[in-house]
C-alpha cells in the first residue's frame, strides 16, 4: 500500500476531489476506499470466463421462459401486471448492461446472482477505478473497456432506431433528479455514448396514453435510457392526479413501437433470481435443454438454488434466504437448519417470492477506512456487457452485502 504523507482522510479528500460527478460519501459514511485489491491476471480471467459462461446460461433460458405460460412465469415472481408485456424482445441481446455478482470459494469461484435489469456499480468500474490504479502505480484491469461500454450502448440505441424506423431519433436519458449516484451515473452513460441525447429526470417525463412519451418542452421521446429504474417499480407508478398506470401505459408504447426502452423488457425476463432455481433444476435432472458442456458449466459456477427451503433442512446445509426481486442485501436471511443465524433488518421485499440458495462464506480482505484498518467481507461484481464480459469491481462489507458496503477499487500489478 502506498505510504500518504497526510492523513488517510485529507489524502482520501485530495484523491477522489479529482473525479467530476462522482460520490466519494454516501448516506453520509464513506463509501469509495482510498485502497486497492490486487488480483492476479489469471484471477482476472477466470472471473471473465465465468462471467461469459453465466450469461449464456442465462440468456438461453430466457429463450425457454418466453416460451413459458402465465402460471409458470407467475410462479416465479413475475408481476401480472407484466404479463403481456413480459416475452416482448426487442434486441439481439437478453440485456445490454448486466452484472453478475461473484464469490471466490474453496470449490472455485459462485454466483449469487446476475443483476440484469437496473445494475449500479457502474462509474465506478469504467470510470473511477482508473485514478485509484494510477494513485497505486498498478494496472487498472478496465483500462479502455469504457469504450467496449459506450459501443454497446450506442449499438443498442442504433437498432432500437432502425426497429422504430427512425433516422435521427430523439434520445433521452433519466432517472430521479434527487438520487446522486443515479444521476451521476446515467450523465456518465449518456456523455460516453457521444450520440445527441438528452438527460431529462424521471418526473418531468409524460405520458400521452397511446400517443408517445414527452419531454417538459413536448417533444416526443423515441428511445429511453432508464438505467436505473427497475420495472417492477415502474408497473407500479400512477399519476398523482389521475390516478392512471402510467407505468403500464409506457410498456404499452414500447408494444406498439412507439417507444424503445433500453434495459430492454427482456432484461427483467432474467431478472428474478427465481431464474437460478429454474436453471438449476434443469441442471440437477440433467434435462437436454442444457448440453453435457452448459451442465458443466452450471456445475462449476452455480449455487443449488429451490424455491423452498426442504433440500438444505433435509441434508442438514446452511442457506440463505433472499427475495426474488429484491436489492443490496435488503431482507436476506441466513439459516443453519431452521434457526436463522443472521438477517438485514431491512424488509423492504418481504413480499417478493422468497428463493432459497446454498450459503456459501465470502472472502475476508484487508481494507483501509478513514477510520484505520478494518476486516472486510467482499464480492466481485463481474459486468456482462452486450453479452461479453467487460469490467470488474469489488464491494466489501459484512457477509449481507448491503447498500453501506464500501467500493474497493481493483489493480493488477504490473509486470516488473
Amino acid at each position: 500500500m502506498k505510504e500518504c504523507s497526510t492523513p488517510i482522510r485529507l489524502q482520501r479528500e485530495k484523491v477522489y476531489q479529482k473525479i467530476e460527478y462522482f460520490w466519494p460519501d454516501l448516506y453520509g459514511s464513506e463509501y469509495a476506499l482510498l485502497d486497492i485489491k490486487i488480483l492476479s491476471k489469471k484471477s482476472i480471467e477466470t472471473i471473465q470466463k465465468a462471467t461469459n459462461r453465466v450469461g449464456r446460461i442465462f440468456f438461453k433460458t430466457a429463450k425457454l421462459l418466453r416460451k413459458a405460460d402465465n402460471d409458470t412465469l407467475r410462479q416465479l415472481d413475475i408481476p401480472a401486471e407484466m404479463l403481456p408485456y413480459i416475452r416482448h424482445k426487442a434486441l439481439p441481446v437478453e440485456s445490454i448492461i448486466a452484472r453478475c455478482d461473484f464469490v471466490q470459494t474453496d470449490d472455485g469461484i459462485k454466483l449469487l446472482e446476475l443483476n440484469a435489469d437496473t445494475p449500479t456499480f457502474i462509474k465506478e468500474v469504467f470510470h473511477v477505478n482508473q485514478y485509484i490504479a494510477d494513485y497505486f502505480q498498478v494496472s487498472n484491469p478496465n483500462q479502455g473497456l469504457d469504450r467496449c461500454l459506450a459501443r454497446s450502448i450506442s449499438k443498442a440505441i442504433v437498432e432500437s432506431s432502425i426497429k422504430l424506423g427512425l433516422s435521427e431519433p430523439y434520445i433521452v436519458f433519466t432517472s430521479h433528479d434527487d438520487h446522486m449516484e443515479d444521476k451521476y451515473t446515467t450523465l456518465y452513460l449518456r456523455d460516453i455514448i457521444h450520440l445527441p441525447a438528452k438527460y431529462v429526470p424521471l418526473h418531468e417525463l409524460k405520458i400521452v396514453q397511446g400517443e408517445g412519451l414527452f419531454d417538459p418542452e413536448g417533444r416526443k421521446i423515441d428511445i429511453l435510457y432508464r438505467q436505473t429504474y427497475p420495472l417492477e417499480h415502474l408497473i407500479l407508478d400512477e399519476d398523482p392526479e389521475t390516478k392512471e398506470k402510467v407505468g403500464l401505459q409506457l410498456l404499452q408504447l414500447v408494444l406498439k413501437r412507439k417507444l424503445a426502452i433500453i434495459n430492454p423488457i427482456s432484461a427483467f425476463l432474467i431478472q428474478s433470481k427465481a431464474v437460478q432455481a429454474v436453471i438449476w433444476g434443469l441442471y440437477e435432472r440433467q434435462h437436454s435443454f442444457f448440453n453435457e458442456e452448459e451442465r458443466n458449466w452450471i456445475r462449476s459456477y452455480f449455487l443449488p438454488t429451490y424455491l423452498d427451503e426442504d433440500f438444505f433442512i433435509k441434508n442438514g446445509v446452511p442457506f440463505v434466504k433472499k427475495p426474488a426481486f429484491g436489492r443490496e442485501g435488503d431482507t436476506v436471511e441466513i439459516f443453519i437448519g431452521r434457526k436463522k443465524v443472521m438477517e438485514d433488518p431491512h424488509k423492504t421485499y418481504a413480499d417478493s417470492l422468497p428463493i432459497f440458495q446454498q450459503y456459501v462464506e465470502l472472502p475476508s480482505c484487508k481494507i483501509q477506512t478513514v477510520t484505520g484498518e478494518k476486516m472486510a467481507k467482499y464480492i466481485i461484481g463481474s459486468f456482462l456487457i452486450n453479452g461479453k464480459a467487460c469490467g470488474i469491481g469489488i464491494r466489501a462489507g459484512g457477509q449481507i452485502t448491503d447498500n453501506a458496503a464500501y467500493y474497493l477499487p481493483v489493480g493488477v500489478r504490473q509486470q516488473q
